[in-house]
């Protein structure tokens, strides 16, 4: 068998693929999302390794003589881990959905013009890019930045402290900002111009290719054997595009994670503004891609906070009782700020049509349809950009809810495609690169999984939604230049 990591936003999964396809068995380990001052995203990258022990633990326990032939780890990008020489992480990880970056993102622009970065990098300034944040790093952890050996994304981390191998994996490469498409290179021309110095940038590796083999004892001690094969890795969104066989242009993925992905096959590199792309782990494809900074973890803040203690499906149920619109309440979902199609770091949760008749189930639910909506807007730029869909499919932890597929089919009026299993979609794609690289399938035959449900959208909801779509559209528009003004960030 084979063995799947995902480095998720709240927790790491494990998930053990037979010669077959079948799953042979899973393992979790939750951690936080740190988020210390407004707009910051953070993680332990400590806490990362932990859960990947504890995770593949479980994974194999009760499997014994079942060893994996490779693995391959999955991850969030392009998240920011800080390495020491000694290959320790000197600070908190800075997540790709962190925005304190604002100044410096007005700084990099100046220096080197948006137009000139989407022509070498196929992107513009933005929360999610690498060189703002190094700046602000620079500029308030100086000692901190003396101290800079190596930069590091997620997944390569895990994966260096399984292997000892530094790489760089494509898509953590390119999503950086930092590498040039045109050139095929680090874009020395962009650091030299933004007076950024950046240490020891590593050999880019594509995500089947073997990069070492487990050396750590703590990883064997897990049931990890010494020797096994280790891949590149992947991005997570690119892997669950691989999960859920999305390989035709035209059909699109929608990923209710802990961030959300909206991911969209094209065969040229081609892309569009307000939209990140990516390499497919297939060989000669990209995809676009959406991402919002919040979604999953949006769901889980209003749990903790103002239901502590119930399930999601005690969650749903109550909101099932609430009308579709909540009765004249939205929200917008830019509790991290927005990236996406807005790339505005400065916007914020907001929440508008409250009246005393209103309850928790009600606001529970317009943080659900925000999040349909927010897809919404990025279909629509999609469209605008001459792209058309075809099929839309779901998957991660938010897909498993009858409710939120019902009120995304609404909002875009289209039938959404719930797949078999309920697998971490990107755990299960990294172990589909992990089988390729042990020779158990190729890229012409390797599982992907069957429609387990269509939901269809409701005709009166979906009437209701496309009124309420305008004023969600509507309510950015008025509120974006108030934004600044209430984004006091820390000195």
């Amino acid at each position: 068998m084979v063995l799947g990591l995902d480095i998720g936003t709240t927790g790491v999964k494990a998930l053990a693929l037979g010669d077959d396809g079948e799953v042979l068995s899973e393992g979790q380990h939750a951690h936080d999302l740190l988020s210390p001052h407004p707009g910051w995203a953070e993680e332990r990258p400590s806490d990362w390794w932990q859960g990947a022990l504890h995770a593949v633990t479980r994974t194999l326990s009760g499997r014994p003589g079942v060893l994996p032939r490779s693995i391959g780890v999955s991850g969030m990008v392009p998240a920011a881990v800080f390495l020491d020489a000694s290959g320790q992480p000197i600070r908190a990880s800075i997540q790709q959905n962190d925005a304190r970056a604002t100044t410096q993102i007005a700084a990099c622009r100046q220096r080197y013009a948006d137009d000139e970065l989407f022509e070498h990098c196929g992107n513009v300034w933005n929360q999610q890019v690498l060189p703002p944040k190094l700046l602000w790093v620079r500029e308030h952890e100086p000692d901190l930045w003396t101290r800079l050996h190596r930069l590091s994304g997620a997944y390569e981390y895990v994966t260096y402290r399984l292997t000892g191998s530094v790489y760089a994996e494509a898509n953590w490469s390119l999503e950086s900002g930092i590498w040039d498409m045109k050139q095929q290179r680090w874009n020395d021309d962009l650091l030299t111009r933004l007076e950024l110095r950046v240490p020891n940038l590593p050999a880019v590796r594509r995500p089947h290719d073997i990069v070492g083999t487990v050396t750590d004892q703590d990883a064997a001690d897990a049931g990890l054997p010494r020797g096994t094969p280790v891949i590149a890795g992947s991005a997570d969104h690119i892997a669950a595009a691989l999960g859920v066989g999305l390989r035709q242009p035209g059909d699109v993925v929608l990923k209710f994670g802990g961030a959300g992905d909206l991911l969209y096959v094209v065969r040229d590199f081609a892309p569009v503004r307000e939209l990140f792309i990516d390499y497919h782990d297939l060989p000669g494809l990209f995809v676009l891609n959406g991402c919002m900074a919040t979604s999953g973890s949006l769901v889980k803040w209003f749990r903790d906070h103002f239901r502590p203690g119930w399930s999601f499906a005690d969650l749903d149920h109550e909101a099932s009782g609430i009308p579709c619109g909540s009765d004249g309440l939205i929200v917008l979902p830019y509790f991290l700020g927005e990236k996406t199609p807005l790339h505005d770091p400065d916007a914020r949760g907001t929440v508008i049509g409250l009246t005393l008749a209103h309850t928790p189930a009600h606001l529970f639910r317009a943080i659900l349809e925000g999040v349909a909506y927010a897809f919404r807007h990025h279909v629509d730029v999609l469209e605008a950009a001459g792209h058309s869909l075809a099929h839309v499919y779901v998957t991660d932890g938010g897909a498993r809810s009858t409710l939120w597929r019902t009120i995304t089919a609404s909002v875009l009026g289209r039938d959404v495609h719930l797949l078999e299993g309920g697998h971490a979609a990107s755990a299960y794609g990294t172990a589909l690169l992990a089988g390729i690289a042990a020779g158990l399938w190729d890229w012409s035959n390797f599982p992907t999984p069957n429609v387990a449900t269509v939901t269809a959208p409701d005709p009166v909801a979906t009437s209701v939604y496309r009124e309420r779509y305008e004023v969600y559209r509507e309510t950015y528009r008025r509120c974006r230049d108030l934004y600044p003004k209430l984004s006091a960030r820390p000195a």
